[in-house]
Parts: structure tokens; sequence; C-alpha cells
């Protein structure tokens, strides 16, 4: 949904889902999305590494002061295909797993703060820039919540990993 979303905006200069096409299109690339990772394990797998490539390639270019546009968008779908590429070649599929989810929960935990506190306007146009200039101490915060995150589930799935399955090879 967000992709879809963010794309119309950085497309069509058009506020995040401040428009009906907006929603449309978010839902549609989102359900295409949900039923593509509902099915198939890599897809889904290539899904979060995609979407946490674009996050860190759009992300780093709205930190540094530019404004949403195509140049940002080309430079997210890019990191987001890049990283989705390496983690099937490389069969990074547990570590992008345990970066994103821990990423994506430091985030939810320090955008609540964000949001209590910066005007909703400017956090809806360009959120990476009003969480770096709310504090320096959140951002370190948050940081160092991500890495405990990582480190929590690194050590927790150490020895785990994916069994293969094969339906046609079950006794009936």
């Amino acid at each position: 949904l967000v992709f879809g979303a963010q794309s119309m905006q950085m497309l069509f200069g058009t506020g995040f889902l401040a428009e009906v096409t907006s929603w449309v299109v978010g839902f549609v690339v989102g359900a295409v999305f949900a039923v593509l990772s509902y099915f198939f394990y890599l897809v889904a797998v290539a899904l979060i590494a995609g979407a946490l490539g674009y996050a860190i390639g759009a992300g780093l270019l709205l930190a540094i002061g530019l404004d949403p546009g195509f140049l940002v968008w080309v430079v997210g779908v890019v990191a987001g295909i890049a990283l989705a590429a390496a983690t099937i070649i490389f069969n990074l599929q547990k570590w992008v797993i345990i970066i994103a989810t821990s990423l994506l929960g430091a985030g939810v935990i320090f955008g609540a703060f964000v949001i209590l506190f910066a005007p909703q306007t400017a956090l809806l146009e360009n959120p990476i820039r009003v969480a770096l200039s709310q504090s320096p101490l959140l951002l370190i915060t948050a940081v160092v919540v991500a890495i405990f995150g990582i480190f929590v589930q690194a050590r927790a799935n150490r020895a785990y990993t994916i069994e293969s399955y094969n339906r046609w090879a079950e006794p009936v």
C-alpha cells in the first residue's frame, strides 16, 4: 500500500494518500504483493528486502534534504530491487527478515513519539527529516533499539533453518 501510494506522491506531486487515485493504486499494489507473498515464500522475502531497500534509499535522500520527487522515487526503487536481488542471490533471507523487523519495530516505537510532538503536515511531507530534526538523542536511541532487536533475534534464531517441504514425497 505504501509503495503504491508513495509512487503516486513522488511521480505526480500529490499528497500521500491525499487523492482517491493514490488510495486505489496503493490498495491494488498492496493486494497484488500480498497475494504473491501468501503463495510464495521467496516473493515475500524479496518484497521485505525490496521495501527495506526502498526505505533506505529514499530515506537517505530525504534525510539529506532532497524534496520528495521523481529522483527520490527512482533511487528508492533501484535500491529496493538491488537489495531484493542480493537477498535471493546470496541466500540472505533470514538476515533480511531479522533486520527489517528490528528496524520496523524501532521505527514504530519512536515514530509514535515523533507523531506526538511534530507538526502533522510536515510529518506527512517528509517523515525522515522531521524525525531527524526532533532530537539527535531520539535518533540515537532508535538506532540502539534497532541494533538490540537485531542482536536478540539473531541469538534466538541462530540455529534455525527452514525445512524444505515436498508434498509429493509424503505417504498417502
